[in-house]
């Protein structure tokens, strides 16, 4: 029963901390760490004591990799689009791939990553807009990523 309540009030808030994050990018264009860190600690505590499509092993690598991984493509952006005014991408984004895996593991942010760039890049096309706020969309590819992994994987 207690178990069960603290279950329940770890997704509320990790669910309150995500919906910040992504309105905060897209009015802002900055992810705050005050709701990022508490984001990622949630998806820790989680994978660790309750059950969940990842385990903790898969959790600590895929939040490795998802971190890696964003770091990598902020170096290749950063070097390819030195004379923008902003960075193609933030280290708000880099950090949320690194909770993204530590949520979904890495089939499922491979799954995330990919929803999310094509829901990315259609917004981008219809709004016209040369940056997109990346946070939104990985958030949504995310939960998508979590209800493949559960039901048909």
């Amino acid at each position: 029963m207690f178990s069960n309540i603290f279950f329940s009030v770890i997704l509320i808030g990790a669910f309150y901390c995500a919906l910040r994050m992504a309105t905060n990018d897209l009015k802002y264009r900055i992810i705050p760490d005050v709701y990022l860190f508490p984001f990622l600690f949630a998806g820790l505590l989680i994978t660790a004591f309750f059950p969940w499509p990842v385990s903790i092993g898969d959790s600590v690598i895929g939040g490795a990799t998802g971190y890696c991984l964003g770091m990598v493509i902020g170096f290749i952006f950063d070097k390819t689009h030195k004379k923008q005014k902003y960075p193609p991408i933030g280290m708000g984004d880099i950090k949320l791939l690194g909770a993204g895996g530590i949520w979904l593991g890495i089939p499922g942010l491979a799954i995330a990553m990919v929803i999310s760039c094509i829901l990315s890049i259609i917004w981008g096309y219809k709004k016209h807009q040369k940056y997109v706020p990346f946070a939104p969309f990985f958030l949504t590819g995310g939960f998508l990523s979590l209800i493949i992994i559960q039901f048909l994987i």
